[in-house]
């Protein structure tokens, strides 16, 4: 199908499915989702010109993974956001099969795109070339095409470009497949984002110590952080652990020393970065005072994701609310960003028992929890949160077989920050040393409800809505 003949389809699809969704009640009243059909990485997130950019995976067509588009929102304060023009189709011979995901850089005071062309063959075999796409000034991006074909002795399995600049150097790091199927994470360098320079392989499965670390390793993104640097990843085929890595697909995080001249990354251990049931594709950038910001996909690829009930109304998925990094011991530490403070409505206090604890509706929801001891929560009968002396273990039922699901988070749990959504909890552990993110479907109401005899210390505030424009 050609450009023109799906822009019809695709604001046909706009229109009869937008009402669909915002009447459904699983729909989020402040944090990004599609306004129809299937949305999934976030891609190109940057402060650029004075606004913030937020692009996203997007199918408009249908709540499936077959079409990908990138969406495209902007703000000013990372709290009001507005849709802008749909930034990338696949229309082109060198990205047929979707756009894929990838970031954003500003050139000569212009928004460029950095993203995977995506191409499948009959035979079952594919390719990926890494493309440009520069902004014009209607607000919508001109392709000017392929800048990176397929890297010698890596399969058809290689995309997510993260670029970005460093003493007058263009950086990208790529994730990728090797011909023995394991997962690596490639640098390159250039000096004008066309011609590139393969440096190697920085991480991955059989690198700098790290074995059997996957098949595919997706969505790399490699940044400084408090005097050392972290590479974001989402190694695919990771080993289950007992407890640890229960997604089908986790995202992780490295901590270690990257050296530009000898392009090499010397790290420690592969850490998980949420332990919640739906967190993959997170990706950061810089503000203006200096803060590194992450926002990632509040879904996991596969699993049971097709089984979700929103599906019914026409959408699926949502992205995680926007967070501040910071690294404290050589561990990733994860915050609310502080501007979503503004979406507070009135205080409310309370203190006492747990089991004695009020019923709150949790539509849109802030809760901060001080406990020295046990008790859990449920969320409207579609989650359960236990707090332990070994940690917290959260608990809902299959979508597909209604057997408890379970995921796990070990320390000890001194406070919890959790912000509710309609369809979704994000849980933040002792100020952010631990996350865990996940979508449940409450029935039959949203309250959550308290037991256990511990002494707990309650503060809350309803959330305004905050629609996109």
């Amino acid at each position: 199908m050609t450009l023109a003949s799906r822009l019809p389809a695709i604001l046909q699809a706009v229109m009869k499915g937008q009402p669909n969704a915002l009447r459904d009640k699983h729909y989020p009243q402040w944090h990004h989702a599609p306004v129809t059909g299937l949305m999934n990485d976030p891609n190109g997130f940057i402060w650029f010109a004075g606004r913030w950019h937020l692009f996203y995976q997007w199918n408009p067509l249908a709540a499936d993974h077959k079409y990908k588009c990138w969406g495209h929102w902007s703000s000013a304060d990372l709290v009001q956001w507005r849709h802008e023009p749909l930034a990338l189709m696949p229309d082109r011979e060198y990205d047929r099969n979707g756009c894929y995901s990838g970031s954003a850089v500003g050139v000569e005071g212009r928004l460029t795109l950095c993203y995977t062309g995506n191409v499948k063959f009959e035979d079952g075999s594919r390719t990926a070339w890494q493309c440009l796409a520069v902004e014009n000034s209607a607000g919508g991006f001109d392709k000017a095409g392929p800048i990176l074909p397929l890297p010698e002795g890596y399969s058809g399995h290689v995309r997510d470009p993260k670029v970005w600049q460093h003493e007058g150097v263009w950086y990208m790091v790529l994730g990728a497949q090797d011909l023995h199927k394991q997962g690596k994470v490639l640098l390159f360098s250039s000096p004008n984002l066309h011609d590139w320079e393969n440096r190697g392989e920085i991480a991955g499965s059989g690198v700098h110590g790290l074995t059997d670390a996957g098949y595919m390793w997706e969505c790399p993104d490699l940044f400084p952080l408090d005097g050392k640097h972290v590479l974001l990843c989402c190694p695919q085929g990771l080993a289950r652990q007992d407890e640890r890595f229960l997604n089908v697909y986790p995202a992780a995080y490295l901590v270690g020393d990257f050296d530009y001249a000898s392009a090499a990354f010397s790290h420690g251990e592969l850490t998980e970065l949420d332990a919640g049931f739906e967190f993959y594709a997170p990706q950061t950038a810089q503000s203006p005072d200096g803060r590194r910001l992450l926002v990632g996909w509040m879904g996991v690829p596969d699993g049971e994701e097709m089984l979700q009930p929103t599906r019914e109304q026409g959408w699926i998925h949502q992205m995680t609310c926007l967070r501040e990094l910071t690294l404290k011991n050589g561990k990733l530490y994860q915050n609310p960003i502080a501007e979503l403070a503004s979406l507070r409505e009135e205080e409310r206090r309370w203190q006492g028992q747990a089991g004695q604890a009020p019923a709150l509706n949790g539509k849109r929801l802030e809760l901060q929890i001080n406990t020295t001891g046990d008790f859990s929560i449920d969320f409207g009968g579609g989650l359960t949160l236990e707090v332990t002396d070994r940690g917290i273990v959260l608990e809902r039922p299959s979508l597909a077989s209604g057997e408890p699901l379970f995921r796990y988070w070990h320390g000890t749990v001194a406070s919890l920050q959790i912000l509710c959504d309609s369809s979704s909890v994000e849980i933040f552990i002792n100020r952010g040393e631990g996350v865990m993110s996940s979508r449940y479907f409450p029935h039959p109401s949203e309250r959550l409800s308290f037991s256990g005899e511990s002494a707990v210390t309650l503060r809350y505030w309803s959330l305004r809505s905050c629609m996109i424009e």
